[in-house]
């Protein structure tokens, strides 16, 4: 491989060392800022993650429950999953939200675009605030277990501000609300 650049880092070398339907690993051997020799492992979501805070009439929202293979612990978040690139964020989104609530929504508000962990990776989100929602029937994949939970914003407020929400996208998306809430730039009477 020719030496390329990417930013201040030269790339020497990058060799995939695992690659699934969802992510790809890959090795780079690299000359650093300061040009001395180095590594960095790399890895490349093949989808947009995509989140959801739903609000009814009565100001709650609905979090799901599942257990969390990675950190071995049970999460509460808000409803999530994965976007195909080249898809209508959005059109992902309201997916998202019907399958594991069984909501739809008349009005959706874009939240945030965030990277979620730029270190070591380059994985995107997208979140969003819908409402006027109809419930309908759930449709979870079947490698979910979920459960889902009609909670005040209030209490999922509570809940970030205690450490029981710890999902990046979840507080990311949450405080958003909040904060567009408290500065009287989120109605969600309409």
């Amino acid at each position: 491989m020719t030496p390329t650049q990417k930013g201040p880092w030269t790339i020497l070398s990058a060799e995939d060392v695992y690659e699934n339907p969802w992510i790809r690993l890959t090795h780079h051997e690299v000359l650093t800022p300061a040009q001395t020799p180095g590594i960095y492992g790399l890895i490349h979501y093949k989808n947009l993650a995509i989140g959801v805070v739903p609000v009814d009439a009565e100001g709650h929202t609905y979090l799901v429950g599942q257990y969390r293979f990675p950190l071995d612990s049970y999460s509460w978040e808000i409803p999530e999953g994965g976007g195909a690139h080249g898809v209508d964020p959005l059109e992902s989104a309201a997916r998202e939200l019907r399958e594991e609530t069984g909501l739809t929504a008349r009005h959706w508000r874009k939240l945030l675009e965030a990277d979620l962990s730029n270190s070591v990776s380059d994985e995107r989100a997208v979140a969003y605030v819908a409402w006027g929602l109809t419930q309908g029937e759930s449709e979870p994949e079947a490698t979910e277990e979920l459960a889902v939970r009609r909670v005040p914003l209030t209490e999922a407020f509570r809940m970030v501000e205690a450490g029981e929400i710890r999902d990046a996208l979840s507080i990311l998306s949450l405080q958003a609300v909040r904060l567009l809430h408290l500065e009287g730039k989120l109605d969600l009477s309409v």
